[in-house]
Formats: C-alpha cells, structure tokens, sequence
C-alpha cells in the first residue's frame, strides 16, 4: 500500500455504519489499515459489519451503538473508543435523518427539528467531543457526509437540503476553527447512490430511470464509490485538503 493512503495506526469512528455508505467507508479504511468503531442504533446491525472486518482484519473493528438524536450516546461512543482504541484520530458524520418527503409547506415542526437537530447539531456535538484531543496531537481530519441535495434546490427533500447546506458551512467554519492545529474538517457531497436510506428516490423503474437521465455516467452511485473520498480525505494524501466539499455524484450537478 503506497503511503499516501496508508491509514495504519489511525482511529476512525464513523456514524451510521452498519449499512450504506457508512459501511462501505469502515470497510475501506479498514482496508487501509485503520481501526474502526462500527456505529449505529442496532447493536445486532453493527456486529455483522464488524465481524465482516475482522474476519479479514483481525482486531481492526469494534462496536458501539449509539443514537445521533442522543448527546449522551455520542458522549458514551467517543469514551468508548477511547477506552478500548485509545484515541481518535478521524471522525466520519455519516449518519443522518429524513423522515420527511414533500413540500416545506407540509413539513411538521417535529419533523423538520429532527432533520435539523441529527443532520447539523448531532455533527456538532460529535466534533467538540472529539477535537480537544486531536487539538493535543496537533493533528486529526474530520469528515461530514453531506450531499449535493445542499447544492440544489427541491421540492421533495427540501428540509434535508437545507440540512446538507448548513453542513457545507460547517465544514468552512471549523476548518477556520480547528485548522490553526492541524485540523482538517471537510465534507463529501454524494449525489443520488443506492441505499435503503434513499431508497425513496430510486427504488421504481420511474424514479430512477428520471435519476439517470440527469447523470452524465447513466449509473446511480453505490455506496463503494463514495468510500474512497473518505479515505482520500482521512489520509496523508488529503493533508492540504480544508474546508472543502467533494463532490461526488457522477456528474450529476455538472
């Protein structure tokens, strides 16, 4: 493994990672040689992606479920590793929430809190856990999953788009904030890929034939070709890499 991307000794927690994209970036930087804390509400979930890893990387993954809606969940997942991995040198915001799919005219303020409150807030909690310590080593990357959905305008997931915008500044902000100590903080921007939790967006001959007509490949993403962003961003290769959003879609806002 060239040494560019080479993750070994890293820590690596990532939210929502029992499944999707989640999964796929655990997998990957497991791959390259970091340790990583499967994360998501399902305990069972997240110990069959964790067996996965260490059946190939003996003693690279562990489990700790927790719910992004929860501070002290997060609080118990970042002590946690803490605890069994002894650090925390990346941190992957996958997890998010949408329960909601239609105008903002209908949207209910419980909804559209939740959408604000795991999407924006829950990242926010997370990176303060975490950055004190790698404010110590002078070094850390931080990545949120956001989406191109904070890029466009919709009529149909306008509450998450919102959620995906505020991401992008974030991301700005605290590269801002943490830079100075050899913070990176950067977001992935996935256009439209094939999970359960878009499963909405695509999962009719209709929906996805009218998803590919705007995507220049003619293919929707798979949760694999969002993986090597986060791995491009947690590692040597990305160390001038800040404040950024990676757009990763297949064309589709091109």
């Amino acid at each position: 493994m060239g040494e560019l991307f080479d993750l070994t000794g890293k820590v690596a927690v990532i939210t929502g990672s029992s499944r999707g994209i989640g999964r796929a970036i655990a997998e990957r930087m497991a791959e390259h040689g970091a340790k990583v804390v499967i994360s998501s509400r399902k305990a069972a979930a997240c110990e069959e992606v964790a067996k996965v890893i260490n059946d190939k990387y003996p003693g690279h993954a562990i489990v700790v479920p927790a719910s992004i809606s929860s501070k002290e969940d997060l609080q118990r997942l970042v002590d946690e590793t803490n605890k069994q991995f002894g650090k925390i040198d990346i941190l992957v915001c996958n997890a998010a929430s949408n329960p909601y799919y239609g105008p903002l005219s209908g949207i209910s303020d419980d909804a559209f809190r939740k959408i604000l409150d795991n999407n924006i807030i829950a990242n926010n909690w997370l990176v303060n856990m975490v950055s004190p310590q790698m404010k110590e080593r002078r070094d850390g990357a931080i990545i949120i999953v956001s989406s191109i959905g904070g890029l466009r305008g919709s009529t149909v997931i306008g509450a998450y788009c919102i959620s995906k915008a505020a991401d992008f500044q974030m991301a700005r902000n605290l590269a801002h904030e943490l830079g100075p100590d050899n913070i990176r903080v950067n977001c992935i921007a996935p256009g439209l890929v094939k999970t359960d939790f878009a499963k909405a967006l695509w999962d009719t001959p209709e929906a996805e034939e009218k998803s590919l007509s705007y995507n220049p490949l003619r293919r929707l993403g798979e949760p694999d070709d969002i993986a090597g962003g986060a791995v491009f961003l947690a590692s040597r290769a990305g160390s001038w890499v800040n404040g950024h959003g990676l757009v990763m879609d297949g064309g589709t806002v091109a």
